[in-house]
């Protein structure tokens, strides 16, 4: 999972993505301190993965990961190349979900580039230049379905349906708040919409409104309203927080997020949320050699799974000894769950579910 961290000059975004990654990307009190991206890989938290690794003791422990991209900030007219507009907009492109940090908390000695807090305002100039730049790239669809349309008349409606698309686009609306029947999905899938790209909003609060008035921080109800209105996910967090919470040992930061009410950081709150968002989820293989996390899409049968150890897994793909994380954890054992029967053979056809321990069985 690839996630872009979007937002405009000096909302905290540079600080966030430090705090996220410890990958000490330069954060500054001035515009486009980030110009060249900035790359993160972290690992992905499994409790789950953890209790197999004292159960068997591998020799080599490999989590799932995720990678965060820290992308140039953002000013007006981005999609027409002003400020570091045609580099952020070909960096959205390479990402999987975008993590847009809004700048929610009021500092006299942090110059905003707008000269004022207004998250609306904020999240309407980068969601307006990913919607541009769309607009431009519906418009050449247009052209080219219209031709083919001369000559075979299927591509009136897909002429029609486009038009429908750049409407609501004009209307500076996102394309991922547009209803889309499961073939028109199909038929855009070959055109990837920037703004039709999931979201999720980091309400960057100050750490007293993090600590007891997130609810009632109108900043942060004003961008709740706008992920609701486009089915977006909104995370409240404290950059500054965040920040102090990744310079902590284990036992330090443990009692840190309980004083906060929290019980996981901010990474981990991110990496749920993006989970979710794309509908992803993890199996595990576990045995002396390693014990892993493998991230696959939600609904992925078991061949396509096997798929991502090796493609000869999918190719020579026979089954799946398949048991539950839950199921193996209660017996103590994999020999013990096999002796009452809650090891199963599963075939082709197999939904995989998130934290199965799988076995594949191929024969190439």
């Amino acid at each position: 999972m690839k996630l872009g961290m979007v937002g405009l000059p000096n909302v905290g975004k540079s600080t966030l993505f430090n705090a996220l990654t410890n990958a000490g990307a330069e954060s500054a009190n001035y515009p486009f301190c980030t110009i060249e991206k900035n790359v993160g890989i972290v690992s992905v938290p499994d409790e789950r993965l953890d209790k197999l690794a004292e159960m068997y003791e591998p020799d080599k422990f490999t989590p799932a990961t995720l990678e965060f991209v820290d992308i140039a900030g953002l000013v007006k007219g981005a999609s027409k190349g002003e400020g570091l507009g045609n580099k952020f907009l070909a960096d959205i492109r390479e990402v999987d979900a975008i993590v847009h940090v809004v700048r929610c908390f009021e500092d006299g000695n942090i110059v905003h580039v707008d000269g004022s807090i207004n998250p609306v305002r904020d999240i309407e100039t980068i969601n307006l230049e990913l919607i541009f730049s769309d607009i431009e790239m519906v418009d050449r669809r247009i052209d080219r379905a219209m031709k083919a349309a001369k000559g075979d008349k299927k591509y009136l409606a897909e002429v029609e349906f486009l038009k429908r698309l750049k409407e609501h686009l004009e209307n500076g609306k996102s394309a991922r708040g547009f209803d889309f029947t499961d073939e028109e999905r199909e038929l855009i899938k070959s055109t990837p919409l920037l703004s039709a790209k999931p979201v999720i909003y980091a309400a960057n609060l100050s750490e007293d409104d993090f600590a007891n008035n997130i609810e009632t921080n109108e900043n942060y109800k004003q961008v709740c309203k706008i992920a609701e209105e486009e089915h977006s996910a909104v995370l409240p967090i404290c950059a500054q927080t965040e920040a102090e919470i990744a310079e902590m040992d284990e036992e330090d930061k443990a009692m840190f997020l309980a004083e906060l009410g929290l019980e996981v950081s901010g990474l981990n709150r991110i990496i749920k949320e993006g989970y979710a968002l794309l509908g992803l989820i993890s199996y595990l293989t576990a045995g002396k050699p390693e014990v892993r996390a493998w991230t696959i899409k939600k609904g992925t049968k078991a061949p396509q799974a096997a798929g991502k150890i090796h493609t000869d897994f999918e190719k020579g793909f026979i089954r799946a000894e398949v048991i539950s994380f839950n199921d193996l954890m209660e017996c103590g054992s994999m020999a013990a769950a096999k002796e009452k029967g809650l090891v199963r053979l599963e075939g082709k056809e197999y939904v995989m579910q998130d934290g199965d321990i799988v076995l594949f069985r191929f024969n190439v």
